[in-house]
């Protein structure tokens, strides 16, 4: 698939077939994830892989904030990545002071492009995925017995589509762009 192509026809898929993933496969799109760009080169990105249908359902049922809707698409899908984050690197310099003023901001930056880059390599793999930011932080960790030296980042259903959603409208170049 050329890049282009694949930036344009990714979307976000909620529903899934029962067909499950392989780990050759995510991991994968998780050697293509590895190489998104961080602050400093300090590649503080981290996957944990949910395949455990049990654990699955724990976070569904208690770590979306009563959000059924995610719950949903967690139970449904083949499997749930957990993007999780090294806490206090990026950002700061090594005596602990913020090297801009996006303070412990710009580790979100980093997790973001992380997130991007993984949904893109999987829709390479024919694989759907949706990006959920409404969740538990602390039960997730929680749940997925994460230490504190790592922050969940995002949420991230991976399956193979059980449907192909349309391209939602999007705003004309000139909306987004002005030079100066």
């Amino acid at each position: 698939m050329e890049l282009i192509e694949g930036i344009k026809t990714r979307r976000s898929v909620r529903k899934f077939t029962d067909e499950s993933v392989s780990r050759d496969t995510v991991e994968k799109i998780i050697d293509a994830a590895r190489f998104a760009p961080t602050w400093k080169n300090s590649q503080t990105p981290r996957y944990v892989v949910v395949q455990d249908r049990a654990v699955m359902e724990r976070i569904a049922a208690e770590g979306v904030m009563g959000r059924e809707h995610n719950a949903g698409i967690i139970r449904n899908s083949a499997a749930l990545v957990v993007l999780t984050s090294v806490r206090g690197i990026c950002g700061y310099n090594p005596d602990g002071s913020f090297t801009t003023g996006k303070g412990n901001e710009w580790q979100m930056f980093d997790a973001g492009i992380a997130a991007q880059t993984f949904c893109l390599a999987a829709h390479n793999y024919g694989l759907g995925t949706v990006i959920m930011g409404i969740f538990d932080e602390r039960e997730v960790a929680r749940v997925i017995g994460l230490d504190e030296s790592r922050v969940v980042s995002a949420l991230i259903a991976l399956g193979y589509p059980a449907q192909k959603p349309d391209a939602p409208k999007r705003l004309d170049v000139a909306e987004f762009v002005s030079f100066i």
